[in-house]
Formats: C-alpha cells, structure tokens, sequence
C-alpha cells in the first residue's frame, strides 16, 4: 500500500493541572494530562485540535495553551475553538480575541446533550453565520437524533462551511441505524457539509468494533458525501475508550484500500488542508 501523507482532523489536548475540565469527573480513564509527545502515531504529518469541552471561562486559555504546544510541536496545524455562539457579548469578545491567533481555523460549540432547537436559537443561528464572514469552519457535533435541527441551521447559514464530526454519532451500540441514514443523507445535500469520519468506535459497543458492523456506517456516509467530503479523524484521546487509534486507523486502512491513491490522499490529508485552510509547516 503506498505511504500516504496523513493529518488527522480530529485530535484533543488536555492537562488538567492546567484548566478544568468538568466532564473528565466522569471519566477517570481519561482524567489526565494528554499532550502531543503521548499521541501515538508517527506518520501524521498534522492535526488539528479541537476544543476538549474546558469550563466555559476559560475558553481563551485553551487556545493559549494549545497555541503554546504548537511552538513546540508544529504538527498542530490549526485549532477549532469553543465560542458561546448564543451569547452576544461573549461571542463578539470572544471572536475578536481569537483573531490573534493564526492556528484558528474554526469554531465548535456542542449542539450534543441540548435540548430540541437549541441551534435553531436565534442568537446561535446568528453566531454560525458571523463565523463565515470571518472565514471560520462550524464543527457539528451532535448525536444523531439532532440531525433534522442541524440540516435546518445548515440551511440557515449557506456561506458557513460546516464539518460534522464523528459522522453524526450513529448509535451503533443499539442498532439504531435507520433514521441516522436518513439525516446523513439529506444533510449531504448541503454542498457546504463535509463529515469526518471518526469517532465511531466510541459509538459501538466492543464486540461491534469490527468491519462487518462499523463499515457499512462509514460506506454510507461516503456514498452520502463522496470522498471529496470527508475527512480522516481519530478522536484521539477519546478513541482509547473504543478500542484505541491504532484500532481504528486500521479500519480506516482497510476501508480504503481499493480506492486509488490519489483518493485515499484527499481522505487522508488533502481534504482537511482544504477545507480547514491549513498551512503546514515546510517538511510535512
């Protein structure tokens, strides 16, 4: 198979001796400093960071201090960071203060675990389309019951380029295949939707980890997208909770292997530089 170069889209970074982060109570497996020399794989050339859900206060912080690593480490080719998108004020401020920072290609604010129209909120439908005056990306993250809303706010905002994240959270471990295919299919017809597929192990219960079950997920959100629309992302370090990265890299491996190189790069790396507006440093 002919070496590829690879960025992975989706990677977190965290320290919580530095800054809080309120869900990582829950989740003493991952209660711990990860940081870019723990990443596991060599062969990625880049990744972006997205935000890793720190308390709200600290929103600018993080970016700091992701922006710090990527001194030491200028693998880190971009960051996605957290905005309150319904709030006026601190969206503005925040936006502004974000313009500082040249890794900053984006913005999420989890649309996952709100209630029935909370992107349908005014002020959040208005915070999504300032960020595509700006030039920045819209990550989606949601589960798969959100994807009517979301195919609404994406309807709402035609000059935002969005990115779903973890191919809508399909809930695999309950077999709950039908209405996801469904919201996967009419929110590729937005043009400005690409998918990263990622995240879907976590997604799976262990023994469900497997191609016969995973793949036909990732063969529909491509069918839905096309391969000039997705992205390559390993969740990392929330994949450790789903079988791991090397696991699930090596889905991905097998996924597309009988596509042509030329595709497989633009999975792997290409789509992401695009899409994200990346810059990579001079030797990747």
């Amino acid at each position: 198979m002919t070496a590829l170069r690879v960025v992975d889209a989706h990677v977190h970074f965290w320290d919580p001796a530095r800054l809080r982060y309120p869900w990582l109570d829950d989740v003493p497996e991952l209660r711990r400093a990860f940081l870019p020399p723990d990443y596991p794989r060599a062969d990625v050339v880049a990744s972006v960071f997205v935000e890793a859900n720190c308390d709200s206060a600290e929103t600018l912080d993080e970016v700091r201090f992701v922006d710090q690593l990527a001194a030491s480490t200028p693998a880190i080719a971009g960051i996605v960071a957290f905005v309150n998108l319904r709030d006026v004020r601190a969206r503005t401020d925040t936006l502004e203060r974000l313009d500082d920072c040249k890794l900053v290609v984006g913005v999420r604010h989890n649309i996952q675990g709100q209630q029935p129209g909370f992107c349908l909120d005014a002020e959040f439908v208005r915070g999504v389309q300032a960020l595509g005056r700006r030039g920045l990306t819209f990550d989606i993250c949601i589960t798969a019951g959100q994807l009517d809303d979301v195919e609404r706010l994406v309807a709402l905002c035609p000059d935002v380029s969005f990115i779903l994240d973890h191919a809508g959270k399909p809930a695999i471990r309950d077999d709950a295949s039908a209405s996801w295919a469904d919201g996967i299919r009419r929110l590729a017809r937005h043009d400005n939707v690409a998918c990263k597929l990622s995240g879907l192990f976590t997604e799976a219960r262990a023994d469900q980890r497997t191609d016969e079950v995973v793949g036909p997920y990732a063969q529909h959100a491509l069918r839905c997208f096309g391969i000039t629309r997705m992205l390559y992302g390993s969740d990392w370090p929330v994949v450790t909770l789903g079988g791991g990265l090397e696991a699930w890299r090596a889905l991905t491996d097998r996924f597309t292997a009988s596509w042509s190189v030329a595709d497989r790069q633009a999975f792997y790396a290409d789509n992401a530089i695009r899409l994200y507006g990346l810059r990579l440093h001079a030797n990747a």
